[in-house]
């Protein structure tokens, strides 16, 4: 099965670029040119990833597209794509996974894209895990109270 990326820049020789380039690397590519499209594609569909250009209508719009990617519940990995890399460290404040600093070749990139992918599928395994431990120990715990809880004459049971 073909991993889902949602690339947004507002330039169309880079859309088209990255989509062949990816696309040749076994991804199905969906794209968008602006903030307010890659919004509603990510409303209404689900992508394993999520690379935005960070200057498009502002200077910032990156980071809206990297904030409403983080609000889905399928949780992407997310990632800025950037000619200039003085962002500091604010990407990673605004959720971002990584920054990739144009101008990048095909194998660095797809080979990022790769680590990328795999770091953050092993994230949401962990944290799904986590979760369900926690979920379990609850659980017991309640269960084992609730016996403890019953009343009966006005004393515990």
């Amino acid at each position: 099965m073909k991993r889902r990326i949602l690339v947004v820049d507002d330039e169309l020789a880079i859309l088209l670029t990255l989509r062949a380039i990816l696309e040749m690397n076994d991804f199905e590519v969906d794209t968008a040119a602006s903030v307010r499209e890659a919004e509603r594609k990510l409303n209404s569909g689900v992508y394993e990833m999520v690379i935005t250009d960070m200057r498009m209508e502002s200077e910032d719009a990156g980071y809206s597209v990297i904030r409403s990617a983080r609000r889905q519940a399928y949780d992407p990995a997310t990632a800025i794509l950037t000619a200039y890399p003085s962002l500091g460290s604010q990407w990673q404040m605004e959720g971002a996974h990584t920054l990739l600093v144009k101008p990048l070749n095909t194998e660095d990139l797809v080979r990022q894209l790769e680590a990328l992918l795999i770091t953050h599928q092993d994230q949401k395994v962990a944290a799904q895990r986590q979760a369900a431990k926690s979920a379990s120990r609850a659980a017991y715990v309640n269960h084992s109270r609730s016996g403890h809880s019953s009343i009966a004459g006005g004393k515990a049971v």
